[in-house]
C-alpha cells in the first residue's frame, strides 16, 4: 500500500459512484452457505480496510465517510489505515469510534506503517517512539489491534521499483538480513509494554521486507514470547506459491487481509481462489476477522460490494 501518482482519480471515481454503492451491493446474489439450525453465525465477520476507497490517491478519501459507506454496504466491521487519518485529535478519533458503534461496525484493526529494518540505531528508535504513538491511537478509538511491519531495505529507492522487482531486494552494503531480523525483534519488544498497557495486540503482516515470505515471518513470530504479538496475514502478498505460503502460516493467524482485484491490480493480480481459502479456513478453524483490501482499478462502488459478495460466499463455517 503504496503512494502511485497513477491512481490520483481514484477518489473522484469513488465519489461518482458513490449514490450506487448500496444499490450495488444488493444486486450482487451470492451464494448462501447452509443455514444454522440454530440462528449462529455462519461465517467470519468481514471487515473493509479504508484503504479500499483510497489507494493513496492524492486526495484522501475521508474516513468518516469510508465508514459510512462500508455500513450502507453491509460490512461487519471496519479497518482503518492510520495514514488515511485527516486528524489524530481525541474528539475527531473518540466521533469515529462513537459513528462506528451508530453504524453496528466493529473497529477491529488499525494498518500502520513502520521499518526497524535500518542500520542507524537513532532511526529504529524513532519507528518504535512512532509506533507506541500508533497504539495509543489504536487504544483511544477502541481498536484491539494493530498492523504492523519488519519495514525493509529499501534499496530498490520506491515501493514502484520494489514490485517490479517481486518483492525481492538484497540488504544495504555491509549488511545482512540475519542483523535485520534481530533489529525487528529488539524493537517489537520495545513496544510490547505499550501495546500490553493499552491491551491493543501487534500483528505483523507478511508486508515485503523480512516478512515477504512464510518462512521470515514465522522466524519473527517464533522469536517473541507475548499474547499481545501476533500474526496479520494478507492473502494477496505471497507473491510465489501464494496458497502454500498462507496455509503454512495460516494456524498462528489472528487476523487476516483478503485482497481483490477487479478492473486489474494496481501493481499485479493474484488468480486468488476464495473456495480454496474458505476450505482453508475450516481446515484450520479461522474464525476471526477478514479484511477486504480492494486493490483494483474499478470503481469501488461495483468493486467493493462484488469483493463482500464473493467472501461472503466462500467463507463460511462447518455445521
Amino acid at each position: 500500500m503504496e503512494n502511485n501518482a497513477n491512481r490520483r482519480s481514484f477518489l473522484k471515481n469513488a465519489a461518482l459512484g458513490l449514490t450506487g454503492l448500496a444499490v450495488g451491493a444488493n444486486n450482487v446474489q451470492a451464494q448462501e452457505p447452509p443455514k444454522s439450525a440454530s440462528g449462529a453465525r455462519r461465517g467470519n465477520p468481514i471487515a473493509v480496510s479504508s484503504y479500499s476507497y483510497w489507494h493513496f490517491a492524492k486526495d484522501k478519501a475521508p474516513m468518516d465517510w469510508c465508514l459510512r459507506q462500508a455500513a450502507d454496504a453491509g460490512f461487519d466491521a471496519f479497518e482503518v489505515l492510520e495514514k488515511q487519518l485527516d486528524r489524530v485529535d481525541m474528539p475527531y478519533l473518540k466521533s469515529l469510534r462513537r459513528d462506528a458503534f451508530k453504524y453496528g461496525l466493529s473497529l477491529c484493526c488499525m494498518s500502520t506503517h513502520q521499518t526497524f529494518v535500518r542500520p542507524d540505531a537513532e532511526e529504529r528508535q524513532k519507528n518504535i517512539e512512532i509506533t507506541k504513538h500508533s497504539v495509543e491511537l489504536a487504544a483511544e478509538m477502541g481498536i484491539p489491534a494493530i498492523r504492523v511491519n519488519t519495514g525493509r531495505w529499501d534499496s530498490w529507492g520506491s515501493f514502484d521499483a520494489l514490485m517490479e522487482h517481486r518483492g525481492i531486494e538484497n540488504p544495504l552494503p555491509g549488511h545482512t538480513d540475519e542483523e535485520a531480523f534481530g533489529w525487528v525483534v529488539d524493537a517489537f519488544e520495545k513496544i510490547l509494554p505499550c501495546a500490553e498497557k493499552n491491551g491493543v495486540m501487534l500483528c505483523l503482516e507478511n508486508h515485503w521486507g523480512l516478512a515477504r515470505t512464510a518462512d521470515g515471518l514465522i522466524k519473527v513470530l517464533d522469536a517473541i514470547d507475548s499474547p499481545y504479538f501476533g500474526c496479520c496475514l494478507d492473502t494477496g502478498n505471497f507473491l510465489d506459491e501464494t496458497v502454500e505460503q498462507f496455509e503454512k502460516v495460516l494456524p498462528r493467524a489472528h487476523f487476516v487481509q483478503a485482497k481483490t482485484y477487479y478492473g486489474g491490480g494496481l501493481w499485479y493480480s493474484l488468480p486468488l481462489d476464495y473456495a480454496k481459502y474458505g476450505e482453508l479456513f475450516r481446515k484450520y478453524n479461522y474464525r476471526g476477522f477478514v479484511s477486504l483490501e480492494f486493490e483494483g482499478k474499478e470503481n469501488p462502488a461495483t468493486a467493493i460490494p462484488k469483493s463482500l459478495a464473493l467472501l461472503r460466499e466462500n467463507l463460511y463455517f462447518n455445521e
